[in-house]
């Protein structure tokens, strides 16, 4: 083996390291917003593998190298080891600039994945032992197996793997995590049994859930020791981290919300909790992509109430079209509406400004209560009925939530009002559905000022993303002054709606990032206070 063929081969070695952590914690980082799920990441790769085309450069060229360096014999005189030689050399200086450019791409793209963090979990740091083995077996096997004139190729080879090594690892640690994960519910499992006392209400739906959540804990919180899943914890494994940590035998209730992307998600975590009593906010076309049906959808968030014990309530959201037919397979229910003299709890009186809500709730034996809150927007007001229901019927006047009405604060992300001088935002960026966003639009029509609408689009409605789409552009149309939209990928359906349906496209802007979008919202002049919606906000992962 000549001298400069060793050089070279450490040369790409060297390389190959640096550009290595840069495609894996990529790849796990997105693996990680993927929910650890092989067959969510593998959809997410097909969608958007091509960014990662250096990668796939650099498996063909590590083949061709392989075969090269197979071929070649230089005890052979001929012109034919000539050539082999001479294509080697060539592709070893491609290898060599490959490597290179995957470093620097791959760091760029991990700068620009900065909305949430990679977290070295315990079980990812696990993924990448698991990954640093694989890659160290295959090194081992090419030492002694493949001609040392083709180990360069070998490296080239190892190094584009970063794309599907971590969907490898998982596999290889299902075993593991399984184990960890079955110990950890049993532990939960037996905290639960010992408080025998506590009451466990499961919140589930398309939307609304968490706001809910959130409306259940101030309002219980008057008369019991509330605990709830914190932020967004709605799987299971985020259920079971809330109870074996913060579960006290002191807790009267405890308000579980449980998300699903999958039929049978939410009868995993009933499995778990055994709840008493349930709530369904909403059924409405989310995570088609992986739901595929809307009777999936429905299906799945009624697990909830199939495994309600005898006698326990079923708290509905009676405006939702998808709750009410499911809900006549269904005994002991009881329904909450935003406006109308409908049956179960319902308000009227609706008013909203700037400042927030006024309304009057009427129960199903006929009393009423004036609330006022600093929420906005009539989704706000059937979350906050749907709460005023559970707790009524849990033993609570009507009188008695006045306070802590007044005191309910905006989820983090959900209508959340914020200041600045002359401008206000809305942040609305945690999630963005079909129903939401029509309402959000609708809310910021409301105000009276510039209305500016900043939206990437919605994702993961399957094969209606685009119908979706273009429905809320028309929407937007009817209620913005101006609309900013950020990214390519879903924002062409909401250009055209709004296009459509009359707007100026003069007053219609695309950027790529969301820093541009504001840039240009602060930029505009006008008369009167500025409300710039800020609907949804992709994860890394859709960007």
């Amino acid at each position: 083996m000549s001298i400069d063929l060793i050089i070279r081969t450490i040369i790409i070695g060297v390389l190959a390291v640096p550009g290595i952590v840069m495609s894996l914690t990529h790849n796990m980082h997105m693996f990680q917003q993927n929910g650890y799920k092989n067959g969510e990441h593998i959809n997410w790769l097909k969608r958007t593998g091509r960014r990662q085309w250096l990668l796939f450069f650099a498996c063909i060229t590590g083949l061709l190298r392989v075969v090269l360096g197979c071929l070649y014999s230089p005890g052979t005189d001929s012109g034919l080891m000539s050539v082999v030689w001479g294509l080697m050399w060539a592709l070893d200086i491609i290898s060599i600039i490959t490597l290179i450019l995957i470093y620097y791409v791959f760091r760029a793209m991990n700068r620009l994945n900065n909305k949430k963090k990679l977290v070295y979990t315990p079980r990812v740091k696990r993924m990448i032992i698991t990954i640093t083995v694989v890659m160290a077996v295959l090194v081992l096997l090419a030492l002694v197996f493949v001609p040392k004139y083709a180990w360069a190729g070998v490296i080239m080879i190892i190094s584009s793997l970063q794309w599907i090594l971590d969907v490898l690892a998982n596999i290889i640690n299902h075993p593991i995590e399984k184990a960890g994960h079955d110990r950890f519910i049993r532990s939960a499992q037996k905290k639960l049994s010992d408080n025998k006392d506590l009451i466990i209400i499961g919140v589930t739906g398309s939307y609304g859930k968490t706001s809910v959540k959130y409306y259940l804990k101030t309002l219980l919180s008057q008369k019991f020791d509330v605990l709830i899943t914190p932020e967004s914890y709605n799987t299971p494994l985020g259920v079971v981290k809330t109870i074996n940590e913060q579960l006290k035998s002191t807790h009267q209730i405890f308000v579980c919300e449980m998300g699903a992307r999958h039929v049978g998600d939410i009868k995993e975590i009933c499995d778990i909790v055994h709840p008493h009593h349930g709530v369904i906010t909403s059924i409405g076309p989310q995570h088609l992509e992986t739901f595929f049906s809307m009777d999936n959808i429905k299906s799945t968030k009624f697990e909830l109430a199939d495994a309600l014990p005898e006698g326990g309530m079923l708290i509905l959201n009676g405006d939702n079209e998808y709750i009410r037919d499911k809900a006549l397979e269904y005994k002991n229910t009881t329904f909450y509406h935003a406006a109308g003299d409908r049956d179960g709890y319902f308000a009227t009186d609706i008013k909203l400004s700037e400042h927030g809500t006024d309304f009057v709730v009427h129960t199903p034996e006929g009393e009423s209560m004036h609330y006022q809150m600093r929420l906005v927007g009539e989704h706000n007001v059937i979350n906050v009925v749907g709460a005023i229901a559970v707790a009524h019927k849990l033993g609570i006047a009507l009188s008695e939530l006045n306070i802590p009405i007044r005191r309910l604060e905006p989820v983090e992300h959900r209508m959340q009002l914020r200041p600045h001088g002359d401008m206000t935002i809305i942040d609305d960026a945690y999630n963005s559905n079909p129903v939401g966003s029509k309402a959000a639009v609708e809310t910021l029509k409301l105000f009276e000022g510039i209305r500016i609408l900043i939206t990437p689009g919605m994702v993961e409605l399957g094969d209606m993303e685009e119908e979706y789409n273009y429905k809320f552009g028309t929407y937007a149309a009817d209620c913005c002054d101006y609309i900013i939209l950020v990214g390519r990928d879903h924002i062409k359906p909401i250009l055209n709606g709004a296009k459509d349906s009359g707007f100026d496209p003069k007053r219609i802007w695309t950027f790529d990032t969301l820093s541009e979008a504001m840039s240009q919202a602060n930029a505009i002049r006008g008369e009167g206070h500025k409300y710039i919606l800020l609907e949804n906000d992709l994860t890394d992962n859709y960007n």
